[in-house]
């Protein structure tokens, strides 16, 4: 997997008053007009430079209403898609969670700005390098599969799968604790993608459809493709 300044058309760099005025207006301009008003999630977005997440290529688009690219397939979710998913899972200061493709750790460093525990598995080591460039005491980054969760952490309060999925794999789904909860976008071959809560029931996992949410899907867990005769 490679980060090339063909993943963007910029590389303009944002100064300080113009990276902080891109927060404000994402803020007020994307999130809060959405239904986003968990005031720890708000005040994290306004903190957090998510220039600093994203290759330098793309450093000055990482405020727009849309999905950064980060190379292979790879995507920093849009600030709106990912707010009502982090807003969706109720994080509580003190909780376990795992964020499954944490990718450049910025949906991580959310979780952790509401006093969450976070491990935060990613699979490819050129995401891992720009996670590493802002490091949190409350996320552990780990390198794994995906498709396997991490269940030398198990059980999780939390389960968050930061990019698109056709079904929760089973292995992750096991790794939800019995009071916990999981959040993803559900995408299903040929219908609507939602942003989903998950919480555990006698048969399983129940998903309840919350809100649509345009993502693209996570290629290591997307289904292989079939033949077609």
């Amino acid at each position: 997997m490679s980060l090339s300044a063909t993943d963007a058309p910029s590389s303009v760099a944002l100064s300080p008053d113009d990276a902080r005025l891109a927060r404000n207006l994402m803020v007020d301009g994307q999130l809060r007009p959405s239904k986003v008003n968990d005031r720890r999630i708000l005040d994290a977005m306004r903190t957090l430079p998510r220039e600093a997440y994203v290759p330098a290529p793309a450093a000055a688009l990482a405020y727009i209403d849309d999905d950064i690219q980060l190379g292979g397939g790879r995507v920093l979710l849009k600030p709106l898609v990912l707010a009502r998913l982090v807003q969706l899972a109720r994080p509580r200061a003190g909780e376990a969670a795992l964020v499954v493709g944490a990718g450049c750790g910025y949906g991580s460093a959310i979780l952790a700005a509401c006093g969450v525990h976070v491990t935060a598995l990613e699979e490819e080591e050129a995401l891992l390098e720009l996670a590493r460039r802002n490091p949190s005491p409350l996320v552990t980054l780990v390198q794994g599969r995906l498709a396997l969760g991490h269940p030398d952490g198990a059980p999780y309060d939390l389960v968050v799968i930061e990019g698109a999925v056709r079904d929760i794999p089973d292995a992750i789904g096991r790794q939800v604790s019995a009071n916990g909860r999981l959040v993803t976008v559900l995408s299903p071959a040929g219908g609507t993608s939602v942003g989903v809560l998950a919480e555990p029931s006698t048969g399983g996992l129940r998903a309840q459809a919350a809100f649509d949410a345009a993502a693209p899907l996570l290629p290591s867990l997307a289904p292989a493709p079939g033949f077609v005769f």
